[in-house]
């Protein structure tokens, strides 16, 4: 943890054997985390030290996390094992009765009672090969998904939870993808060029050659800038 006011290094987190952890995400007060050794995702709750919540994906290299405002919905990215999971939380235990009441039905003991916070319902989509980078749309309906090994981005519809398309974007290595605000664009970080598609038509509409070995992206909240790290370059591009 780094303390930003005071520009400086606070206490380590241990993650126990939760290993290789690298998406981050900040939520209802809370860090949600991958860990890709473990092939599990995990939350982290300042208030109390503690990790508090750990769920496993069964799928390797869970790598990116997207944790809806609410924290009932999680989506991750499975590099290797070219997948996307979609965590759903319920009410109830999942194909079962809410809690576990037959012994005191006079019947047989059931499971035990669910926590407060229910289940989770996970659903596994395959998609392309190294599907990495990924990004939610501002609407909340479509999961877009950059996979680096076929150089394509599957488009995922959250609520179907299948892919309903799936684009030849020519974005081999591409590392990173982000929705614009306003939803309708899509930047693509792919090796030796930034990709940029229309939302609407689901076809290109700029390909930048001069954002070599790019990476990370950031967007300003009303959409006017991206930030883009060039890896190989040893810089950042703006983009207007």
């Amino acid at each position: 943890m780094i303390d930003l006011v005071g520009q400086k290094q606070m206490s380590f987190i241990d993650l126990g054997a939760l290993r290789g952890p690298h998406g981050l995400v900040f939520a209802k007060g809370k860090v949600w985390f991958t860990a890709e050794a473990a092939k599990a995702i995990g939350s982290y709750d300042p208030a109390t030290g503690k990790i508090d919540w750990i769920m496993g994906t069964g799928q390797d290299r869970t790598h990116m996390l997207y944790v809806f405002p609410d924290a009932k919905r999680i989506v991750t990215t499975n590099v290797t094992s070219a997948t996307v999971t979609i965590m759903k939380e319920t009410e109830g235990r999942v194909g079962g009765p809410p809690s576990g009441g037959g012994a005191r039905n006079g019947g047989s003991p059931g499971p035990p009672p669910l926590a407060p916070n229910g289940d989770w319902q996970l659903t596994v989509i395959p998609v392309g090969q190294g599907s990495e980078g990924f990004d939610v749309s501002p609407d909340g309906k479509e999961v877009w998904v950059a996979n680096a090994q076929d150089g394509t981005v599957s488009v995922i519809n959250i609520v179907a939870k299948k892919v309903v398309a799936t684009l030849a974007a020519n974005a081999q290595r591409a590392n990173r993808l982000k929705f614009t605000p306003d939803g309708r664009h899509v930047l693509v970080t792919a090796g030796s060029a930034l990709v940029i598609l229309n939302v609407a038509t689901r076809k290109e509409v700029k390909r930048l050659t001069t954002v070599h070995g790019s990476g990370g992206i950031q967007m300003q909240p009303d959409g006017a800038r991206a930030y883009v790290a060039c890896g190989s370059d040893d810089r950042s591009w703006l983009s207007t």
